[in-house]
């Protein structure tokens, strides 16, 4: 704020100036209050500026630090270097930043305080001394006495000299305050404008920085995206070898050391023995040994040279040694020396002795026929880990599942952003998505959507039918349906990705998009399904019966946890106590519902349901209320995904209750619907597979009351519990023995022995026994691929009786 002050009207001290002084002085006051603030600020900033350049370095010299220590990856290393240098120019650029925010600020402002305002201040003090002597004056010579002349004349003379001193120093007072008011304009705007400058040169010299380094980024952007591919391709491959070494045999450790004269590295055995020091004290100390160049040497870290036991092993004899203490020991003897060794078990030791005995004929050959090869390609190689072949694989992975899902109408582009060529896919909602979105989903949590790989994860064949069931045409017109309506942009392939991220959270988190149904649209649903159901339950009564196939067989003399099992055929028992018998041999009454048979086959009509079971037939009522919920239900019986999805984008609960009806969930009725894809869809949009109706009955009960096979393989893989007993103390096992469904039978004890066998061997077991894992892999693939196999009952009924 500039306040002018009048010269004339300072002459005249009327009211008005001595109102206009007492605002200048107070504005002056604050002014200085502020500057004073402000320049402190600017040294905290500048001190804390210089603490954050400090630390900045340290961290620079730490990304030099790890560039020099990844100098064998030359993208690391010169891609670290570069950025350490850029950061280190950003430092120097916040250096002087920092210097021109001192000159401008803290130094122009302080002498601007320093200089000009105490100016002001001293001539204010000299002003307010004379105006109080001026005052002094007017009242004496108004209070002189007429009738005493020489004191009159003395008032008149001092106020006289007094007035003269007084428009002297007001004049320069005035003239000090209004040099004051239009200097601080310029020095306030100076200052800042200078420090602005300084910023605005920073940020130009960080964006040059910048724009030149762009490529560069640019470039190692599209390089991670393929790293993070690689990464986890390497991941899968390291955890399926890792899987495949877990299940291999260990047992007989000691037999996989064996003597290779071919091995690559020239060393045809290693191993640890315990050597006996030919010191006084004969104290013996683990060492990995080897034979190598036709020697015997030893070694106590891998960096330490070899030390040589036995020059030439042509030289020297090998025998047993059972006249000490210790086990297992054997001594190579030399012309010049002996060496006793000790071996970790009797194997080892003759392993050692026959590969010194072969060594030493080899070296005997080879020295005859110095230009004569053996072929030895067909020999073992040292410590061999392969027991047998690699477990076999049943689920599709990779370029399979790939196309399979890609063949889907709509999904040969990403449903968020439209970029061609998805390889990542969400299971629970059945879409393709790119690697970018892929990214978005997960940050999403899994409560929203589940990603997997379409190219690098393996895809059970349930799951992988639910992709081909759903697809991005059907859920963009779920998800999507008010999208032009409300005038929302879809993103396009190279849009920011916080553009994406906002644009698929309104989707699939807001569900803004989402057309919600009126009363009497959802009323409609909800009677059509019913309807659709009972046309798919009347549509089974006039398919011819099937012939049963063999039901999968257990491998014989596989072992469960210690038990012996023999074929499905011939029966499965506890060879401990008998008291494991299962009922593989006899007749399956009701295997699985042939509705999954129609699921392989989109166009055709679903075929039967069930012959009657103890399970209460399905019966349409009119209920209270119609809701989400309830057309999940329904939805879940008619076996229509697209409406099950719908129901859920809706805000359908997933484990919502039918209190109306035995308090049975969408997931029971999926069972009843009888369709397998259907059950895989809730369940992975957490449905809990262990919720139990009015009767006491979970999914479970009910899939092995109706028979439905492949249903009770998917729940028992998903956790299913299988001890859980009705309101008539009926457990899972119970039902399929009273109704001889041998198929069931079998696949609820060998859960229940894979169960106590990870019990028995502790936490850290692995579940897996091999014939467990391929009897669920056989179930699982007739269940989804070949469900005719498992339909064995209709052929029974005929048949008896």
């Amino acid at each position: 704020m500039k306040i002018t002050v009048d010269f004339e009207e300072c002459l005249k001290d009327s009211p008005r100036f001595r109102a206009t002084i007492e605002e200048v002085e107070g504005d002056v006051c604050e002014l200085e209050s502020k500057l004073d603030k402000l320049v402190k600020l600017c040294i905290g900033m500048i001190d804390a500026g210089k603490a954050y350049n400090a630390a900045n370095k340290q961290f620079v010299n730490g990304i030099r630090e790890l560039a020099q220590q990844s100098t064998k990856d030359e993208v690391i290393e010169s891609s670290l270097t570069k950025f350490a240098e850029s950061l280190q120019e950003m430092i120097n650029y916040h250096t002087i930043l920092f210097d021109q925010a001192q000159r401008s600020i803290k130094t122009q402002l302080q002498t601007f305080v320093k200089d000009d305002i105490r100016k002001f201040k001293e001539a204010k003090k000299q002003f307010d001394k004379v105006s109080e002597e001026k005052e002094a004056a007017l009242i004496k010579n108004a209070q002189a006495p007429r009738n005493k002349q020489h004191e009159v004349e003395e008032a008149t003379n001092i106020l006289t000299a007094t007035r003269k001193c007084f428009r002297h120093i007001v004049l320069d007072y005035v003239l000090q305050i209004n040099v004051l008011q239009s200097k601080r304009r310029s020095e306030i705007l100076k200052s800042m404008l200078s420090f602005m400058y300084a910023h605005l040169t920073f940020f130009h010299q960080g964006y040059d920085l910048f724009s030149e380094l762009q490529p560069l980024m640019k470039l190692l952007g599209g390089q991670l995206d393929q790293l993070v591919v690689d990464a986890a391709k390497e991941k899968r491959d390291m955890e399926q070898k890792h899987s495949t070494i877990q299940q291999k045999d260990f047992s007989n450790d000691d037999t996989k050391l064996e003597y290779n004269v071919d091995a690559d590295n020239g060393i045809a055995m290693e191993g640890y023995l315990f050597k006996r020091a030919s010191n006084a004290f004969k104290t013996w100390n683990r060492r990995w040994f080897s034979i190598q160049n036709n020697q015997l040497v030893y070694q106590k870290k891998f960096k330490d040279n070899p030390t040589v036991v036995v020059e030439d092993l042509r030289l020297c004899t090998v025998k047993h040694c059972e006249d000490i203490e210790r086990r297992f020991c054997f001594e190579v003897v030399s012309p010049t020396k002996s060496c006793m060794m000790q071996a970790d078990s009797e194997k080892l030791r003759q392993a050692w002795i026959k590969a010194v005995q072969n060594s030493i004929a080899t070296a005997f050959r080879d020295k005859g026929d110095e230009g004569e090869k053996l072929d030895r390609k067909s020999s073992t190689s040292t410590g061999s880990l392969d027991s047998g072949g690699e477990p076999k694989e049943r689920s599709l992975k990779g370029e399979s599942a790939l196309q399979k899902v890609l063949a889907i109408p709509g999904n040969t582009c990403c449903c968020d952003c439209g970029q061609p060529d998805p390889r990542w896919a969400s299971i629970n909602l059945g879409i393709t998505l790119c690697i970018q979105c892929s990214g978005i989903h997960r940050s999403l949590g899994v409560h929203f959507s589940k990603v997997r790989s379409l190219t690098l994860d393996t895809w059970e064949p349930e799951l992988l039918k639910l992709m081909c069931e759903l697809g991005n045409g059907v859920i963009n017109q779920i998800y999507e349906a008010r999208r032009e309506e409300l005038g929302a942009r879809k993103p396009q392939p190279g849009d920011p990705r916080h553009e994406v991220e906002a644009y698929i959270k309104a989707k699939y988190v807001d569900r803004r998009f989402v057309r919600r149904p009126s009363d009497e649209e959802l009323r409609n649903k909800v009677v059509s399904l019913s309807k659709q159901e009972k046309r798919l339950s009347s549509s089974s009564e006039h398919l011819p019966p099937r012939a049963p196939p063999p039901t999968p067989k257990l491998r014989p003399g596989s072992n469960i946890s210690g038990q012996s099992v023999k074929s499905a055929d011939s029966g499965i028992q506890n060879s401990a106590d008998g008291s494991r018998e299962m009922l593989a041999n006899t007749p399956s009454n009701n295997s699985l519902t042939n509705a999954d048979a129609a699921e392989s086959q989109p166009m055709a009509m679903p075929a039967t349901l069930p012959s009657p079971s103890p399970c209460k037939e399905m019966v349409f009522y009119e209920p209270k209320e119609y809701s989400p919920g309830l057309q999940l239900y329904w939805a879940s019986c008619a076996r229509s995904l697209p409406d099950m999805a719908e129901a859920l984008a809706h805000g359908a609960e997933v484990n919502w209750v039918n209190t109306e009806d035995d308090k049975r969930t969408p997931l029971i009725m999926a069972v009843q619907g009888g369709s397998l894809v259907a059950c895989e869809f809730l369940l992975q949009n957490a449905a809990n597979v262990n919720q139990q109706d009015a009767q006491g009955r979970g999914p479970l009960h009910h899939a092995t009351m109706l028979g439905h096979t492949g249903q009770v393989c998917l729940f028992l893989k998903r956790g299913a519990n299988q001890n859980a007993a009705d309101i008539d103390e009926k457990t899972p096992l119970t039902v399929a023995v009273e109704a001889a469904n041998a198929d069931i039978v079998t696949l609820l004890r060998l859960a229940k022995m894979n169960e106590e066998m990870r019990e028995a061997e502790g936490p850290y077991s692995q579940s897996g026994d091999e014939t467990y894992q391929d009897i669920f892999q056989d179930f699982t693939h007739m269940a989804s691929n070949d469900p005719d196999k498992l339909n064995r009952y209709q052929q029974y009924d005929q048949q008896k009786p």
